[in-house]
């Protein structure tokens, strides 16, 4: 309600814009714990976390999305050259995201759908695959400026839902500028949060699932893209996050997850020196995310509860298929790895 709209999201100004805003760089005199049982976030605190993107707005959107023709298609605002900013017919307008090759479309997608899996969706665009098809209904009215856009007949396309007003985010403590002083990462743990504003606690508790969904789809094109370049650019990591944006309410968006489960799978030798940092980075959870990784841990049923919801909600999974039995087994593991990562922190 509109107690949320009082944790505006702080955490990415210097101290010098905090100290403007009337004091609210301050540390929070009326705020309880924000850590229960040494490693879970609290109710309370979770309880001020944005919404994001609720599944029922979620699904009415993806179905009118699906239905609607494309009534225009725009270049910039959606990465790629190759990419489209779309207006539906309902109104509504999409990122129209073509990959460079199949695989590209095929992990976001799955990324998607995993973040469903782990229940942490709302925090992802909806998205949803279409067919290119420069004579069917969905294209006909965009048929000239297909011509135009080099696009495959018949590729298969993303569908995401434009956010107006999103800003750009700058890592906070311990990935922000500490680790570009050269530092090791420091494990966010429960005796790390004292002195942090009610903010800056809200967004570290959607910065703990985005670091552990990143490292589950072995995602390279985020925090740890930014990571990589502090051999080049001590400065990275007082710059924007990689495909990370800020709603106005605070809540952060996990942007183009297309490195995620395919490209990132095949270069796991390169980035997961990166990534394995990272999450050990995190020693403090939201409790039904560490829920979630514990029931897949235990019924060794990763690809198989992504591949169900995959299928189920996904009328095009057809095209671009699963993952490989091999990709299928590295999911699995990564999620055993979470598991135990997050036994150690128990046990600390």
């Amino acid at each position: 309600g509109g107690g949320r709209k009082t944790f505006r999201a702080l955490l990415a100004l210097p101290a010098a814009d905090r100290e403007q805003r009337g004091g609210e760089g301050r540390p929070p005199t009326d705020v309880a714990s924000p850590v229960e049982r040494g490693i879970f976030w609290s109710r309370e605190l979770e309880e001020q976390v944005p919404l994001g993107f609720a599944a029922e707005d979620a699904a009415a959107w993806l179905s009118a999305a699906r239905a609607a023709r494309v009534a225009s298609l725009e270049r910039g605002g959606c990465g790629r050259s190759s990419n489209r900013l779309a207006l539906l017919s309902d109104g509504s307008r999409a990122c129209v995201r073509y990959g460079i090759n199949p695989e590209q479309i095929q992990g976001e997608a799955l990324s998607y759908h995993l973040a469903g899996v782990l229940g942490m969706q709302e925090r992802l665009p909806p998205m949803a695959l279409a067919l290119v098809e420069a004579r069917g209904r969905q294209w006909e009215p965009v048929r000239e400026e297909l011509r135009g856009s080099h696009w495959a007949e018949g590729a298969v396309v993303s569908l995401t839902r434009w956010v107006d007003n999103l800003t750009a985010v700058v890592a906070p403590a311990p990935w922000g500028a500490e680790a570009g002083a050269g530092r090791r990462l420091q494990p966010l743990s429960a005796g790390e949060l004292g002195g942090l504003t009610a903010s800056q606690l809200v967004e570290l508790v959607q910065w703990s699932d985005l670091i552990l969904f990143d490292y589950l789809t072995a995602n390279f094109d985020r925090l740890v893209s930014n990571l990589f370049s502090l051999q080049w650019d001590p400065r990275v990591m007082r710059r924007a996050t990689s495909n990370l944006l800020r709603a106005p309410d605070g809540g952060l968006v996990f942007m183009d997850n297309e490195a995620g489960l395919v490209h990132g799978y095949r270069l796991l030798a390169m980035w997961d020196p990166y990534n394995e940092p990272l999450l050990r980075s995190v020693c403090v959870f939201r409790e039904s995310t560490a829920r979630r990784v514990a029931e897949l841990h235990r019924r060794r049923s990763a690809a198989a509860e992504l591949r169900r919801r995959y299928r189920a909600r996904e009328p095009l999974w057809a095209r671009l298929g699963f993952l490989s039995e091999r990709q299928a087994e590295l999911l699995q593991a990564r999620v055993d790895f979470v598991h135990r990562h997050i036994a150690h922190c128990r046990a600390q």
